[in-house]
């Protein structure tokens, strides 16, 4: 690619093609990829209520929460030569850490990456969050708010959001490059633009990219309430229909914990492995919005897409499916519904749109990830998830997936994530190879 003084526009066809060889997923929509895709065929709701924090007046906090006994049950379904000291590691870690540690293994495994014919320096991770655990802390806090000293040494690694790198890294025998990326509810989306960056440029020749669960204390519960972004309060007695995108009847964001991984290579890279290639990064881009707030910017997000597409080289009319980010907030998804009106003019009524948050809850930093995840399985497996939960649609102008799972043909779809602060990001998945 050749870059003259004033800059010439990032194309993906200018630089070595990414493609995915392997998914791997922990959440109450299903702990594997075979699991979530079931759960994505069924419009299975995971969504229940989060254990031991409720609203201020009593009533029960809806969310999806994923219970951490639980892991132990899948971390003994795989061979232990699978990690390195991977018995120690896991049961010092976090629950967070821990699903990574899962997800990372399954899509690890898929990608074949097991085998070994990648040399450990040129393999990469990418974290995707910040601020991932916090729930760490605001125990540790509680524990000895009295005696300091007794706060174990662990916890000086433990705390930061680089110990899921130096987990991941020692497990898997990981030794190229590794960061984290924080980008809010957008981090899942960045992390995967800045795994293909690496692998474009040569730094490495494959990366996993980890979407990491978030653990939140109540802090962080209780400020999303105060902002008014908390949902769930009429559907007290019915948790699954709490996640409404684009219904009227959205009240707010409800919580969803999941750690996913994707496992990014170079396509050359994938060929000479013999690896089976679940689909191509076909495009993608980030903006911001040039402010700190936490509303959605219609601008931005136009903006957002409209890169994504010129970097895939293709045009409007290609995109056959938009999974939305799709909060399940009024001003969030009438913002985004706008944004993708005007991105796609006269071809909006043959792009067909749904949010897997209805099934899963908002992940956060994880959302991206797993949605990426969503995207790729209803591209290569030739189906759309149903859009549960969307009784009145808020426009009738765009075209909803319908309730139940249909079949479909789609070469192309685009997956939008957006975060506070004013930070957009869209990735645009193909098919197949490239």
């Amino acid at each position: 690619m050749k870059t003259l003084s004033k800059g010439t526009e990032y194309r993906f066809q200018s630089f070595r093609p990414v493609v995915v060889t392997g998914i791997g997923i922990i959440s109450t929509a299903g702990n594997s990829a075979p699991e979530f895709e079931q759960s994505l065929r069924d419009g299975r709701s995971g969504i229940g209520y989060l254990e031991g924090f409720t609203f201020p007046d009593g009533q029960p906090c809806i969310g999806a929460e994923v219970i951490e006994e639980r892991l132990y049950d899948v971390f003994r379904q795989y061979d232990q030569t699978l990690f390195r000291r991977a018995g120690r590691l896991f049961k010092i870690s976090g629950k967070s850490i821990k699903a990574s540690a899962l997800a990372g293994a399954e899509a690890w495994l898929q990608a074949g990456m097991d085998r070994n014919e990648l040399s450990e320096d040129r393999i990469g991770i990418v974290v995707a969050g910040n601020n991932i655990s916090p729930a760490v802390s605001y125990n540790a806090m509680q524990e000895c708010r009295n005696d300091l000293e007794l706060v174990h040494p662990r916890y000086a690694l433990s705390y930061m959001d680089t110990n899921q790198l130096g987990v991941l890294s020692e497990l898997f025998g990981i030794k190229g490059e590794g960061v984290t990326v924080g980008g809010a509810s957008a981090s899942g989306n960045a992390a995967i633009l800045k795994a293909t960056q690496m692998i474009q440029l040569g730094i490495v020749d494959a990366c996993m990219v980890i979407g990491a669960m978030a653990e939140l204390s109540p802090l962080e519960l209780q400020g999303f309430i105060n902002i008014g972004a908390y949902g769930g309060r009429s559907f007290r007695d019915a948790p699954g229909k709490a996640c409404r995108p684009f219904d009227k009847d959205h009240e707010g964001f409800i919580f969803g914990q999941a750690s996913c991984c994707l496992i990014l290579e170079g396509a050359d890279s994938a060929s000479a492995r013999q690896a089976d290639v679940l689909a191509t990064v076909a495009g993608g881009a980030a903006c911001l919005d040039g402010h700190s707030l936490s509303d959605p910017n219609e601008d931005g997000q136009v903006r957002t897409m409209e890169k994504a597409i010129r970097t895939a080289g293709i045009h409007a009319s290609s995109i056959d499916y938009i999974n939305a980010h799709g909060t399940s907030t009024p001003l969030g998804d009438l913002t985004e519904l706008r944004s993708i009106g005007r991105v796609f003019g006269g071809y909006l009524s043959d792009v067909v749109i749904n949010s897997t948050k209805a099934i899963t809850g908002h992940c956060l930093y994880a959302a991206g990830v797993v949605e990426a995840a969503a995207t790729i399985i209803q591209l290569k497996a030739g189906f759309l998830h149903p859009q549960i939960n969307l009784d009145i649609p808020v426009s009738r102008e765009h075209c909803f997936a319908a309730g139940k799972m249909e079949p479909a043909n789609f070469t192309y779809g685009l997956s939008n994530s957006y975060g506070f602060g004013g930070i957009n990001t869209s990735v645009i998945f193909k098919k197949g190879e490239c």
